[in-house]
């Protein structure tokens, strides 16, 4: 078992690196080929990986030889991946990259599941744990095939996946809201547990709450709205032609990520007992973002020739929004 043992040792440190590893700039690179390449490594990997799982799926165990061989044959597999991934340069695109590394990163995730499970079992049958992870590897493989073929494509799957973050948390605040005072109606229980919980007032809104409310789901709703506006302007102007249009798209990719933890942040301080000081706070972070993303939206070549007309519209609506939670927790938080 002595190979197994080097074999996990081996694929935890191509796993350490890949998550720290730089690219190598290559003038010779030609995406066709990466892609072909690519394909190919993750088809080796889960040949492998299902190689070593049945050769460990019942007696009797291979042996030293027969290990040996195995080991190296998932390793190698393991390190076309690693290899081919520090071989696409960054001007291909550094939102491109990081989903490259994170599928790199599952598949070697899974082997070093599948081999941390062989080395653990009795050897007596197939467990339902190595089952598992050699399932768990094939999966992790079979996703190379929905990657992001260009930074255009991964900047438009990251904003698409922020976007329905968005709409679940408008969807559960609205809810609440539409609930009455007491947005946790639906969760609490009329039962005897619950009677001194269902008594306590800060488990409602109160007057003052809930007209804070409205600007904060306006803010949240630019958001949402936002987001929709910049997908539509990606997939009609984005372009990946240039080092500059591919730099400026990963501009948007970092901008906007922030938008989903911010709205998430915002959302959660609006429930009772409502601390005004801390919605006020998380509101005007999420102004903050949103007009960092419009600003790089305003200055990237997705706005085509002139400004786009919602760029300036939710730039407004913004201003608004913030405006109306600023007057509402004046008083509250003693400015003046």
């Amino acid at each position: 078992m002595e190979p197994l043992q080097s074999l996990l040792e081996s694929l935890r440190a191509v796993l350490g690196k890949l998550r720290d590893g730089e690219s190598k700039e290559n003038s010779d690179f030609v995406t066709q080929d990466f892609w072909d390449s690519l394909g190919n490594a993750f088809k080796a990997t889960s040949q492998e990986a299902t190689k070593i799982s049945l050769a460990f799926s019942k007696p009797p165990v291979p042996s030293e030889v027969g290990c040996q061989q195995l080991s190296e044959g998932l390793l190698n597999a393991v390190l076309a991946i690693a290899t081919l991934y520090y071989s696409l340069p960054k001007v291909q695109g550094i939102t491109l990259r990081k989903a490259v590394r994170e599928a790199a990163a599952d598949v070697i995730n899974g082997t070093v599941q599948l081999v941390d499970v062989i080395l653990n079992s009795r050897m007596q049958s197939l467990s339902q744990a190595q089952l598992a992870s050699t399932g768990s590897v094939w999966e992790a493989c079979d996703q190379w095939e929905q990657l992001p073929k260009d930074n255009l494509s991964a900047v438009l799957a990251l904003a698409s996946g922020y976007l329905d973050v968005v709409k679940d948390a408008i969807d559960e605040v609205e809810q609440a809201a539409a609930s009455g005072d007491d947005p946790y109606n639906d969760v609490l229980d009329d039962d005897e547990d619950d009677a001194e919980g269902r008594g306590n007032q800060d488990t409602y809104w109160s007057e003052v709450d809930r007209r804070l409310l409205a600007p904060c789901l306006g803010l949240m709703k630019a958001s949402k709205a936002c987001l929709k506006k910049l997908l539509g302007a990606l997939k009609a102007h984005g372009k990946v032609d240039t080092s500059e249009h591919v730099a400026q798209l990963d501009d948007l990719a970092d901008a906007t990520q922030e938008i989903s933890p911010s709205v998430d942040e915002l959302a959660l301080s609006l429930y009772p007992p409502m601390n005004h000081a801390a919605v006020r706070l998380n509101a005007a972070k999420l102004s903050s973002v949103l007009k960092k993303v419009l600003e790089i939206t305003r200055a990237s070549h997705i706005s085509a020739e002139e400004v786009p007309s919602w760029v300036q519209f939710l730039d407004g609506a913004v201003d608004h929004n913030m405006e109306k939670i600023k007057n509402l927790t004046q008083n509250v938080l003693g400015l003046y």
